[in-house]
């Protein structure tokens, strides 16, 4: 996966929980990259934009 240009953000629901952040890159074109923001060089999950919509719809209904 080329993440030439990503801009990662942490969730807005991370809050300060010690560090257990997730980062999220959804700047690039045809992906939504997910990463764990202690390991940035460690592995990136990669999804589909719309597959990505779907799971957050699904988490916030728990």
């Amino acid at each position: 996966m080329d993440l030439t240009g990503a801009r990662w953000r942490k969730s807005s629901k991370s809050g300060n929980n010690g560090g257990d952040c997730v980062e999220v890159v959804d700047n690039l074109a045809g992906v939504v990259g997910v990463r764990d923001s202690k390991d940035p060089a460690g592995p990136t999950l990669a999804f589909d934009p719309a597959a990505w919509t779907r799971f957050l719809a699904m988490a916030k209904r728990g």
